[in-house]
């Protein structure tokens, strides 16, 4: 049977996260695994209100097929806020697309043929890795740091390698929570200025910010180089699925022709929904709620770390976002760690599924945003428990 199969999804992993959360269907188990907004500050009265007036306005004609690129009103709205940053963006060169996730496929399907150098981030977003592993490229992974990505290792890279993409979270990293300083942004720009290359700045989570100062944009300092990946998931509602690629003119030309033939358009009921709520809402208040308790979650979940993990066990310190990174001692696997927290009621996601090369075994990510404080403490003593057990067995 395998031969009635392309080539391009032999080697193409199922998504671990996908496959581990079915554990989670358990209610007594506490999840730290899925990167999921918490459901509980979703704005649906608001929602609710603008779905109705967007029948009321619009009737009928809602339901119609509609244009590639995405509601103007939208794009124009997503182009001002950038604008709003010190950045020059036009909505003609916004893209509506199906979550940023459908960004990275068509960005695969435009720029990348077989072995194509990409360098990753290490540990990267595991969905970017899934995403551009259909394509088939030779990826280049590159350590990154609370600084961001390693310097000497970006440019050693570059210089043994030709790349064609750089792909960055840059803020309130997946899976790491790290964010790059600026300091670190300008000496990568300094680095690729003179490349063929592009470099994708991914950034659902750049809003969610709740402690510390907001750094740089890369298109500040190459405009002409950046293609910048936005969505309104982590910050409104992640079911309607509404995201957005910045690109120059001569690659969004492409784009668009890649997503007119996956899927014609993103569902346009749901671009005016959003941009009516957008509309009689004040984003600001709803992202400052909701920024406000993943900052609380996040520091219930660091206090909890001390409280019950050994001090050999270390931790990233996020401003903002939605994950935490925890390093073991370098003896102590975190897939041992799971089958033995799975045993406890509590899971979180390994890190190994986060590398292209498997051999980082002692991390493991841990999410914040979906668990209130008495059931962080709850399951992250459930997890130290567990840790305990697998170090006096090793």
């Amino acid at each position: 049977m395998n031969d009635i199969f392309a080539d391009r999804i032999s080697d193409v992993p199922r998504s671990f996260i996908r496959e581990i959360l079915k554990v989670a269907l358990d209610p007594e188990v506490i999840s730290f695994a899925g990167g999921l907004p918490n459901r509980d500050l979703f704005p649906v009265n608001e929602l609710t209100n603008a779905t109705n007036e967007v029948f009321q306005i619009y009737g009928n004609d809602i339901f119609q097929y509609s244009n590639s690129e995405g509601y103007i009103k939208l794009r124009e709205y997503i182009a001002q806020n950038y604008n709003r940053q010190g950045l020059s963006v036009n909505p003609e060169n916004i893209l509506i697309t199906n979550g940023a996730q459908q960004g990275l496929d068509l960005l695969g399907k435009v720029l990348l043929n077989d072995g194509d150098g990409v360098v990753l981030e290490e540990p990267g977003y595991l969905g970017a890795i899934q995403a551009f592993s259909l394509y088939k490229p030779s990826f280049l992974p590159v350590q990154v740091s609370e600084q961001g990505m390693d310097i000497d290792g970006l440019r050693n890279v570059l210089q043994q390698n030709k790349a064609k993409l750089i792909y960055t979270v840059p803020n309130f990293q997946n899976p790491s929570g790290i964010t790059y300083t600026n300091e670190n942004r300008q000496a990568i720009a300094q680095i690729i200025q003179d490349k063929q290359l592009f470099l994708i700045e991914d950034n659902p989570y750049g809003d969610l910010r709740f402690s510390g100062e907001p750094a740089l944009s890369f298109a500040h300092y190459l405009p002409e180089k950046v293609i910048m990946l936005g969505s309104f998931s982590k910050i409104v509602v992640p079911g309607f699925r509404i995201g957005w690629i910045v690109a120059p003119d001569v690659i969004l030309n492409k784009l668009l022709i890649a997503k007119q033939a996956s899927d014609l358009h993103t569902c346009h009921f749901t671009q005016y929904i959003i941009y009516q709520y957008l509309q009689k809402n004040n984003i600001q208040d709803h992202i400052n709620k909701v920024a406000q308790q993943y900052g609380e979650q996040c520091q219930s979940m660091l206090a909890s770390l001390d409280k019950y993990f050994p001090s050999n066990v270390t931790s990233t310190k996020p401003e903002g976002g939605m994950f935490l990174w925890v390093t073991l001692p370098p003896q102590v696997s975190a897939m041992e760690l799971f089958d033995l927290a799975v045993k406890e009621k509590v899971i979180f996601v390994p890190g190994t599924p986060f590398y292209v090369n498997k051999n980082h075994g002692n991390t493991f990510r841990l999410n914040f945003s979906c668990t209130d404080k008495p059931t962080t403490e709850i399951g992250i003593k459930r997890l130290g428990n567990a840790l305990k057990k697998l170090q006096n067995k090793v």
